[in-house]
Order: structure tokens, then sequence, then C-alpha cells
């Protein structure tokens, strides 16, 4: 497997600083072969970035770039729950996706397309691709534009 911190480096990406759970639950779970990453919003340094409906206060291709910066979140997360031993990596399983939207806002799919698009990037198309949800929400945590959580497989 290719070293996942040279992918990002070459992306030009850096993994932010794990966010701290807002409520009563664990950023991820660890169980037998699997890491369950709680759904992450789109954070930076502590701060929501990107709060507000699609469709209202954001445009579809800004969504993705919160969906994005979602996935971001994920992967720092799964290196914390993997003790940053990425050789341990097996499948991105799935991803859900949730989006704050207007009721008849019908392109979650696209939104989520951004943390879809970066878990291949970075892993590549066979650890990389996944079984996916996308689904409208009228409101997220903190007013949050997007939320994603995931699923690893493991060694």
């Amino acid at each position: 497997m290719h070293n996942i911190d040279t992918k990002l480096d070459e992306l030009g990406l850096v993994l932010p600083t794990p966010s701290a759970a807002v409520a009563n639950y664990v950023p991820y779970v660890v169980s037998g072969n699997m890491v369950i990453i709680s759904g992450q919003l789109p954070m930076r340094n502590g701060e929501l970035v990107f709060k507000g409906k699609v469709a209202a206060e954001f445009s579809t291709e800004q969504a993705q770039d919160a969906a994005r910066l979602c996935g971001l979140n994920i992967l720092t997360q799964l290196k914390a729950a993997l003790n940053g031993d990425w050789s341990r990596l097996v499948k991105c399983v799935r991803l859900g996706g949730f989006v704050n939207c207007p009721p008849d806002y019908t392109d979650q799919p696209k939104v989520i397309n951004g943390a879809s698009d970066l878990m291949v990037d970075v892993l590549g198309t066979d650890i990389g691709r996944h079984a996916r949800a996308a689904v409208g929400v009228n409101a997220l945590p903190l007013g949050a534009s997007v939320e994603v959580e995931a699923m690893f497989e493991i060694l």
C-alpha cells in the first residue's frame, strides 16, 4: 500500500487537528476489524467553517468543499484510531453524508462527492471506493451545512 501521508503531501493537503466531540459520544470506535468514525462536521481549527443551508447560504460547489473538509476530518480521526499506522487500513467501506438543505433540493449526491472524491484521491481507487448514502436533512448540529460519517475495514 502506498504511503498515505506522502499522498496527502502530494495533494497539498494537511490533516486538521482532531475535533472534540460536541455531545455524549466518542469520535471513533474500533470494533474487531472495523473503525466507525462518528459524523464529522466541516470544522477547521475548532471552528465551524460552513454554517447554514446548502442552496440558500451555500452553492452546491461550496457545499462540496464542506464535504471535502468533513472527509479530511474523517481521515484525521482514522489516523488517530490507527495510532498513525496507515498500513493497517484495508478499505473505506461506507460513507454516510447529510446535507442541511431545503426540501426541494436534490443534489445531495453531488455535495457528498466532495468527501467521496477525497477518499479516492488520497487512498486510491482500490481502498478508497465505498458504498454510500447522501441524504437531505432540515438541520444539522451547530447549524452545519454538511456532516459525513464513515466506516473502514482495518487489520
